[in-house]
């Protein structure tokens, strides 16, 4: 799905609408937060506290009913929206208050591993919703999944891969099917993968954390969304991805899971058969980009893919 002006119009002419229903009367111009190709933001201002419009482009309109579903099922974890459109993509939120990232706590290895457990948690309580979350529309990024979804992006002459590296990912193949079947049989089941979850996708709150922005999720192994947390916590704290902080971080998020001594190496396996579920999330957000998108990002759709290829240290 594209988004157009028209569409952006009548999305927050519908925010609006909910807004003056639910007694919180637009009281300023909307302001516009952030445009990409898979999503634009507004603000709202209000008499009370500010609210947010979203509207999902690409494939990834399929944010606001898990938003909403996950609200339902653990209010407590998710910033629940006051609205969703399911059809257009829509969703209106409430002000949240600062994220993580806009704190102090950034920094504190206390506050990240304090985060990711809840998170685990969150994971925990829905799983046993997945059938309902494939309903949704949900991508399915499950380990028995992955290496036809793998082979499909090998396939696809649009994904821009070299020759050579095209070549090496092919005789991959192999490997990677026994990695995820591996993962499959190692457990925990599948559940909701946030896939880009780092601390300014986390709201601080005095009686637990918040999670939002959920573009990019998926139903996956756990264990996946350390590919991107981990990496995110390393940049933060400008230390190397093998540094002894990452890796008591990994041990907070595996902690809820009680999988014993062998949960580092589930974990590992978890974020190298996750990268080509990375490179399915661009590919889902610029779905109905130009062609230039893909060069402004770097081609990350092949960018991700060749990662493969050197395996991340968990």
């Amino acid at each position: 799905m594209a988004l157009t002006p028209v569409g952006l119009a009548a999305g927050l002419a519908w925010a609006r609408g909910h807004l003056q229903a639910l007694g919180h009367e637009p009281n300023g111009p909307d302001e516009l937060v952030k445009t990409t190709p898979w999503s634009t933001v507004y603000r709202i201002p209000t008499a009370r506290d500010p609210a947010w419009f979203k509207a999902n482009g690409g494939d990834t309109t399929y944010e606001p009913p898990l938003t909403a579903a996950l609200a339902g099922w653990v209010p407590h974890r998710v910033l629940a929206p006051l609205a969703v459109d399911v059809e257009h993509g829509w969703q209106l939120l409430p002000d949240g208050g600062p994220t993580l990232r806009n704190r102090e706590a950034n920094t504190d290895p206390r506050a990240w591993e304090r985060f990711v457990a809840e998170y685990a948690e969150l994971q925990r309580e829905v799983t046993v919703h997945v059938p309902a979350m494939l309903d949704l529309g949900v991508p399915d990024h499950r380990p028995a999944a992955m290496p036809d979804r793998f082979a499909a992006l090998l396939a696809d002459p649009d994904v821009g891969l070299p020759d050579e590296a095209r070549a090496a990912l092919q005789a991959l193949a192999p490997e990677y099917a026994d990695a995820c079947a591996r993962l499959a049989d190692a457990g925990p089941a599948a559940t909701v993968q946030h896939d880009d979850l780092h601390t300014n996708n986390v709201l601080f709150g005095p009686d637990g954390h918040r999670f939002f922005d959920w573009g990019d999720a998926s139903i996956a192994h756990p264990f996946t969304t350390l590919l991107v947390t981990l990496r995110s916590y390393a940049w933060t704290l400008e230390v190397p991805d093998d540094d002894p902080a990452v890796s008591r971080l990994r041990d907070a998020y595996l902690e809820p899971w009680k999988v014993g001594r062998d949960g580092p190496e589930v974990a590992r396996l978890a974020a190298w058969t996750g990268i080509p579920g990375r490179a399915l999330a661009w590919q889902r957000a610029l779905a109905a980009a130009p062609p230039e998108a893909y060069e402004e990002h770097d081609d990350p759709v092949a960018g991700w893919l060749q990662e493969l290829l050197e395996p991340p240290s968990t």
